[in-house]
């Protein structure tokens, strides 16, 4: 685990949308952990997309988010020791990451196509991972010089199990080639990908601590082995409840209604907000 002498947490929102209240209360748990053990909130913008951010959501991020209550001592719009902190301005990191895993063969590129892998691949576990790839490309040669123009995966190690305790939900275990495959770490449209993003950075920033949704327990198991593969320390993992709808859909940013821009233009108030069931809210939004 992490070891640093002050807590460190992050909010890492992206701006492709408005933030709903599902996004609202991870990041005040995020807001509250902080402040629980006197340590350090860092704001990062996790803008890689470049074809669904915009400026307008980077704006509003900062908005909504400070109007709900949450404070923060790094990020892009206060500085810090570890700027920059938009992704979109991190490249360097990750493609110096990049690099380390193809040296060390951890890396292979991959051409499968997404119709190809369609009609081959298991069926995901669930509508928010991906689907097991059945290593197609696994044995291919890595000679590239640059990471553009295919998807680079990681070669997950077949029947490992990889175990950690989650600090709300306890011992977590997933197995490798099983719950999860080969994943790509770097996508064919020169963009790096999530997995590989996020454990960059957190290492570069010393998050001590990362709070998100329980969506991500899977990519959780994924990160660490990256971790391990980059030489760089395992922080905590927190992942909280996520918040449904009334079909028991968990929220997304295409439930406007429930998005924090237009509460405050309802004219509802942070305080009203938090101390609402937020499951009753979700559900049923008049019960504020």
């Amino acid at each position: 685990m992490f070891t640093v002498q002050r807590y460190r947490g992050r909010i890492a929102p992206s701006p492709t949308g408005y933030l709903h209240l599902g996004h609202a209360r991870t990041f005040w748990r995020a807001f509250e952990r902080a402040r629980e053990h006197d340590g350090v909130l860092v704001f990062r913008n996790e803008d890689l997309d470049s074809q669904r951010c915009r400026s307008e959501f980077v704006n509003a991020m900062f908005e909504d988010l400070r109007w709900y209550g949450i404070e923060w001592q790094e990020g892009p719009d206060v500085g810090g020791p570890f700027a920059p902190y938009a992704q979109s301005e991190r490249r360097s990191f990750y493609l110096d990451a990049w690099n380390k895993l193809l040296r060390e063969g951890w890396i292979y590129p991959c051409s499968c196509s997404r119709k190809e892998l369609a009609q081959v691949v298991s069926a995901p576990h669930d509508d928010q991972d991906e689907p097991l790839y059945p290593g197609t490309c696994r044995d291919r040669r890595a000679t590239a010089a640059t990471p553009g123009g295919v998807n680079w995966r990681f070669r997950v190690p077949v029947g490992e199990r990889i175990e950690f305790e989650d600090r709300r939900m306890g011992l977590q275990s997933f197995e490798a080639g099983r719950d999860f495959g080969d994943f790509v770490i770097w996508r064919r449209d020169d963009v790096p990908a999530y997995q590989l993003a996020v454990v960059v950075d957190d290492a570069a920033m010393q998050i001590s601590e990362v709070v998100r949704g329980e969506d991500l327990l899977r990519s959780t198991a994924r990160q660490i082995l990256l971790q391990r593969a980059l030489g760089v320390p395992t922080p905590d993992y927190y992942h909280c409840e996520l918040m449904v709808d009334d079909k028991g859909v968990r929220l997304a940013k295409r439930h406007d209604a429930l998005s924090l821009r237009t509460l405050r233009e309802q004219g509802f108030s942070p305080e009203q907000v938090r101390a609402t069931g937020y499951r009753n809210f979700a559900v049923n939004q008049t019960k504020l």
